[in-house]
């Protein structure tokens, strides 16, 4: 049997359907990135833990691995204004590398218990430290024990597929570009 890599994608892109913004802090340094693979890690309702997986090729991942902290942040899809600025915090932290320059400056922040900026404008967030992690060659996925949680709005959750769909095609052309040598390290890192 071959690898249907049409159906893989089918799959395994369903598994991954909402965005979300991952912030951290590392020697007075914050920044961030989106990513589409998080989740929950714990069936204990009184103590929750989150997972993130980070390819290596950021710099929020080399910041996680030092500090141990990151907030992990779901975007709203509603009421339109939360739906614009969702769109923003994809742009501003999916768009550029933190080695380039400050990326959470243009959004209104607070600090976390662990110090992670906490984005005001998402949805809600959960805020963890990590407490184990697994070396995946291309990434590092992350588990870390949520330490504090707030919900700042009642819209629906941003999807990737409606996200994408109402990005600027600009800024998509910009992103795959950008995403390009990722890719190549990643390829690197798995050996292929």
């Amino acid at each position: 049997m071959t690898l249907d890599l049409a159906a893989a994608d089918y799959t395994l892109s369903g598994l991954r359907p909402f965005p979300v913004a991952v912030t951290t802090v590392d020697g007075g340094r914050a920044n961030g990135l989106i990513s589409l693979s998080a989740g929950s890690a714990a069936i204990v309702p009184e103590a929750p833990r989150v997972t993130i997986s980070l390819t290596k090729y950021n710099l929020t991942h080399d910041m996680v691995t030092r500090s141990g902290v990151f907030a992990m942040h779901l975007l709203a899809a509603t009421p339109e204004p939360a739906l614009e600025r969702s769109l923003a915090i994809i742009m501003g932290l999916g768009g550029s590398s933190g080695r380039d320059g400050d990326k959470l400056a243009p959004f209104a922040t607070k600090p976390g218990v662990t110090g992670a900026p906490i984005l005001l404008d998402a949805l809600s967030y959960v805020e963890g430290r990590v407490v184990g992690s697994l070396d995946a060659d291309e990434s590092t996925i992350f588990l870390a024990d949520v330490v504090a949680a707030e919900r700042f709005g009642t819209g629906e959750r941003l999807r990737i597929g409606p996200a994408w769909q109402a990005l600027p095609q600009e800024w998509i052309e910009q992103y795959e570009r950008n995403h390009v040598p990722q890719l190549e390290h990643a390829r690197r890192n798995r050996g292929l």
